[in-house]
């Protein structure tokens, strides 16, 4: 895969347009000395020229100078974010991460899933459900609170084995005060690469891209 650096293209074009716009400013700056120095060396000496209005125009341009420096500083700013982000994100090659997403792939019978839950619930209910939406096996069981394991033997409700395939996980309960507990259903994957043609880096799991802010936890190598 042919990497590339996320904000070379935008930084790089941002980064002209300022070095324009500063060449620019200096050029017109330069003219307008060079008509100063012309208009005060033959202004007449019973009516002077105004000099308050050339010290106003002489504030302008500096101030649009800091202006397009300050902007220049960003920019430089920006492209050393990109670099350590790129970095950060090339470091997660070949590690186990966790990752959002409710679907798993049951393999040989069996399907494994995390979920981190912000509460308990007593009576929650584990619904699996094939690529098509249908649901396929439905189990009730208490919710614990924090990171848990769940694993599902690739049965449906009739207790007939599935096909190997693509699967889908929902939990639902409600705590002690009927109201819902938050689960977010999570599963483990390795990192085979990472794609940086977009705005911002993302991890390959295969030819599936995700996104850094998906990753729930890093589990080593």
């Amino acid at each position: 895969m042919t990497t590339v650096n996320p904000a070379a293209s935008s930084t790089t074009a941002t980064s002209s347009g300022s070095s324009s716009a500063l060449n620019k400013l200096s050029g017109n700056f330069d003219t307008f000395l060079q008509l100063l120095t012309t208009q005060l060396k033959n202004q007449n000496p019973l009516d002077p020229l105004d000099t308050n209005q050339f010290t106003q125009q002489l504030v302008q341009f500096a101030d649009v100078e800091q202006s397009i420096k300050q902007n220049k500083n960003l920019e430089s700013l920006i492209q050393m974010s990109a670099a350590n982000n790129a970095t950060a994100a090339a470091s997660f090659i070949g590690k186990k991460v966790m990752i959002q997403s409710a679907s798993q792939t049951l393999e040989d019978g069996k399907a494994n899933w995390s979920y981190f839950a912000k509460g308990s619930a007593t009576g929650g209910t584990f619904t699996v459900r094939d690529e098509a939406g249908n649901v396929v096996w439905t189990e009730t069981k208490d919710i614990d609170s924090g990171r848990n394991e769940y694993v599902w033997n690739g049965h449906d409700n009739n207790g007939d084995k599935v096909q190997d395939g693509k699967y889908t996980l929902t939990i639902e309960g409600a705590d002690e005060n009927g109201d819902a507990v938050d689960v977010s259903v999570e599963v483990a994957v390795t990192i085979d690469g990472v794609d940086f043609s977009g705005t911002e880096p993302v991890l390959l799991v295969g030819d599936v891209g995700v996104p850094l802010s998906q990753v729930t936890a890093v589990l080593g190598t």
